[in-house]
């Protein structure tokens, strides 16, 4: 495996993300959607989800492809960014046929960053605007680290953000990762500044510094509150899968929150992985295809979760640190950002 030219999930030939957020707010959005409606599925491993339109992408539910997908800020509030989705799609002519109506497929799911700092005495929700805003911005290239969902995450001690990878597998195929990383586990190992994502590294995207030497790890106290923590992610592929193919990928690419972030799926976590397809490139050999995208998805979501946490950057307020600022220094021997 390599990854495609621009290391985002936009490798995917047909897919494009969008990022809106808000700096008073220290919270934001992030949409992908695609050219066409896609396969999409779901798959739930935390204890503490928070989802709009998940139930429709069951196998067997009547309508099998979405328009796009929105990871958000603002906790259950940030559902909302969904109605903002909904809205642009519209107006874009998109939505699935009911008569003379077009209704936006749009499932989502959030994060919870309400308190960080941020300004959120909002009399009116930002979020609808916000989700709008994002569709609007959606694109092959766009921002990672404090960006989008990302703006405002954290995780157990440092700052995290919005991550992205890819991988081009010997077939042809393309698989990517978007995720927003606010994860109650720690995505360094110890007090340093190596990843544990470390191992799938792909030459130097999060900083080149090779793994950390493990020894038992204590058990870990929770850092967060019931429903303060997530990572919630999109992995995509431009692979011909039915929906049913689709959830085996999202259920093997929660292998990658486990690899990337101690602990994980934990009960306060709400750890959530969606899974969409364009359809555009047949399987050859589909038990070897199906078996490289699952671990393609997993190696990539990984990858994401590092990038988003290396990437973040320090903004006035923050609560937590963000890697750069302490661990970024010249002339220690570490990469500088």
């Amino acid at each position: 495996m390599r990854p495609g030219s621009r290391n985002l999930i936009t490798d995917v030939a047909g897919l494009r993300v969008g990022n809106a957020d808000d700096a008073a707010l220290r919270s934001g959005v992030t949409v992908l959607t695609a050219d066409r409606p896609m396969v999409a599925a779901v798959h739930v491993m935390g204890g503490a989800p928070g989802t709009r339109e998940t139930d429709l992408l069951a196998p067997d539910r009547l309508v099998q492809k979405v328009d796009a997908l929105f990871l958000s800020g603002g906790s259950a509030f940030g559902l909302d960014a969904g109605t903002g989705v909904m809205d642009g799609l519209r107006v874009m002519g998109r939505g699935f046929p009911v008569g003379p109506v077009r209704v936006p497929i749009v499932p989502g799911a959030i994060l919870f960053d309400l308190l960080n700092g941020g300004d959120k005495a909002w009399a009116e929700s930002p979020y609808p605007a916000l989700g709008r805003r994002a569709l609007e911005a959606a694109d092959t290239g766009f921002a990672l680290g404090t960006a989008g969902a990302g703006y405002g995450a954290m995780t157990g001690r440092l700052k995290g953000g919005l991550g992205s990878a890819s991988a081009v597998l010997p077939s042809g195929i393309t698989v990517g990762a978007l995720v927003a990383v606010n994860a109650l586990g720690s995505p360094t190992v110890g007090d340093g500044p190596q990843f544990w994502a470390a191992p799938f590294e792909e030459g130097a995207e999060f900083g080149g510094l090779g793994p950390a030497p493990v020894t038992a790890q204590e058990a870990p106290l929770p850092a967060k509150r019931l429903g303060e923590a997530t990572t919630i992610a999109i992995v995509a592929t431009d692979a011909a899968l039915t929906r049913a193919q689709a959830r085996r990928m999202a259920v093997a690419a929660h292998d990658g929150i486990a690899r990337a972030l101690v602990p994980s799926h934990t009960l306060l976590d709400g750890d959530l992985v969606f899974a969409a397809a364009t359809g555009a490139r047949a399987m050859r050999d589909e038990l070897t295809d199906l078996f490289q995208i699952g671990h393609a998805a997993a190696t990539c979501l990984a990858r994401a979760i590092a990038r988003a946490v290396y990437l973040a950057r320090p903004v006035p307020g923050d609560i937590q640190p963000c890697w750069r600022s302490r661990f970024g220094m010249t002339g220690t021997g570490l990469t500088s950002v």
